[in-house]
């Protein structure tokens, strides 16, 4: 009866410890997952912003009194800011497989950090562009009627 009881908590202490790993398993394939997705989101959203700059300086490079060295360094900081992601693929391809857990969600939280920065200046962006067009067809319509 003993043999049959600590066989018994044998089973329950391999399935407690099968059923943990897996947990952790699980949280770690989640984790690698959403670095994944991150990355490609925020590669999306640096191009979407570097697009929307160079759309901008087209049209505003129809006016020569617009100052244009903003431009350059709006095009520098998104350069850098997908160097910076090439950067955080090479970390997820190399090390992330070997990482720790608190290391995958320092990651996670820092690229989801960067993309809550960026959101504000992606509407910004828009809302820019918006108006740009605005004028733009407002400056046209003008020298239309004129």
């Amino acid at each position: 009866m003993l043999g049959l009881i600590a066989l018994v908590v044998l089973a329950a202490v391999l399935v407690g410890a099968t059923l943990a790993y897996r947990r952790r398993a699980d949280r770690r394939a989640r984790s690698l997952h959403q670095l994944l997705e991150l990355a490609d989101r925020l590669e999306s959203d640096l191009k979407t912003c570097r697009a929307g700059l160079q759309q901008a300086h087209a049209v505003m490079s129809l006016n020569p009194d617009l100052p244009a060295s903003s431009e350059q360094e709006a095009r520098h900081a998104i350069d850098a800011g997908l160097r910076s992601l090439l950067q955080q693929r090479i970390w997820i391809r190399d090390k992330a497989p070997r990482a720790s857990q608190e290391e995958l969600d320092q990651t996670v939280s820092a690229m989801n950090d960067t993309r809550s920065r960026l959101r504000p200046l992606l509407a910004a962006l828009d809302r820019a562009q918006h108006d740009l067009d605005s004028a733009m067809r407002e400056h046209l319509r003008r020298e239309h009627d004129a």
